[in-house]
């Protein structure tokens, strides 16, 4: 349930600058909170509260100096998550930092470890660190497929051209494929997917996800509006479509890990929709704690302006498509 008016009021956000620090080998480092302190005993990314007047990008740099003796020197937003204790309320303002200097250490005597992004779910984290480590397993393009038109050969030779340009996140959509049509391309591309590490959500029953051992669903909006708990295991992926605030606030309901926010842009298949634009988009995202695509007209030179507006990078079907 979202907060009240009259509660946030009560309890002032506390506004915190987060790094998630990723080596060469795709290792986090996280640190062990105290146990004498606010979520103590449990996992975090370093990070601390802005000071007064200070930008999130200089309080970055200074709490990873201060708590790790090092300096940043690439980081880009990754996400920022507002979420409420039973205690205080706070703005996660997430960045990923990619190249720093100096070799981390605990320079205030906390636990350090650096850990592979697929092993940070098995920690324990506070709450609001769960859509931290979705983002981080996420990547900045999420391919959503057109319908196999000319046949399963083409289509599958025009996926491997995608996957072969460096796409890791597939949503097999194809709306005019009978049931027993869709299983059998289902199948062929989760083997396919497999062979690049992609992973692949079916927009089709979350327990056909399952059965065919996809790596999750992606539900459209109808299937969204009629979902009422998480349809599958934390293990896999639930994505939601999503056309306006009222839409993402039913994804996090029903704890899907992403979401696709559009139209971005006006598009040839939606001509008569209203496109959202960047204000609008960012706007929406502020009371989000989900990663979330930008979707509608989207081209892979928009990643950057959909990393800077809260976007955790692009989804698309033209410009992921068959393309190098």
């Amino acid at each position: 349930m979202r907060n009240t008016a009259a509660e946030c009021v009560a309890a002032p956000v506390t506004h915190v600058a987060v790094a998630a620090i990723v080596n060469e080998r795709q290792q986090v480092l996280v640190s062990l909170r105290p146990d004498h302190v606010h979520q103590g005993g449990l996992w975090e990314f370093p990070g601390g509260k802005l000071e007064a007047g200070e930008s999130v990008r200089a309080a970055l740099n200074r709490e990873i100096h201060e708590e790790l003796g090092v300096s940043v020197t690439r980081a880009r937003p990754l996400i920022r998550i507002p979420h409420r204790y039973p205690d205080k309320a706070v703005l996660l303002d997430v960045w990923r930092v990619d190249a720093f200097q100096g070799d981390p250490h605990g320079r205030e005597g906390q636990v350090v470890e650096w850990l592979a992004i697929d092993a940070l779910a098995a920690r324990a984290f506070p709450a609001a660190n769960r859509s931290i480590i979705r983002a981080l397993q996420l990547p900045v393009e999420y391919l959503i497929t057109p319908e196999p038109d000319g046949g399963a050969e083409r289509f599958l030779r025009q996926l491997r051209t995608s996957l072969e340009a460096g796409v890791r996140l597939v949503q097999l959509r194809a709306k005019s494929l009978k049931l027993e049509a869709y299983e059998a391309l289902a199948c062929q591309v989760i083997d396919l997917c497999r062979c690049y590490q992609a992973s692949v959500l079916l927009n089709s029953e979350p327990q056909l996800a399952q059965r065919l051992g996809a790596d999750g669903v992606h539900l459209s909006g109808r299937r969204l509006a009629v979902t009422r708990q998480r349809p599958l295991p934390d293990s896999l992926w639930v994505a939601a479509s999503c056309h306006g605030p009222e839409d993402l606030a039913m994804a996090e309901r029903v704890g899907a890990d992403f979401a696709v926010l559009s139209p971005l842009k006006t598009t040839a298949s939606h001509p008569a929709a209203d496109p959202l634009g960047w204000a609008r988009f960012s706007s929406w995202l502020d009371d989000c704690t989900i990663p979330v695509y930008a979707l509608g007209g989207m081209e892979r030179s928009d990643i950057d302006a959909a990393i800077k507006n809260g976007a955790q990078g692009i989804a698309a079907i033209r410009a992921l498509w068959g393309k190098r």
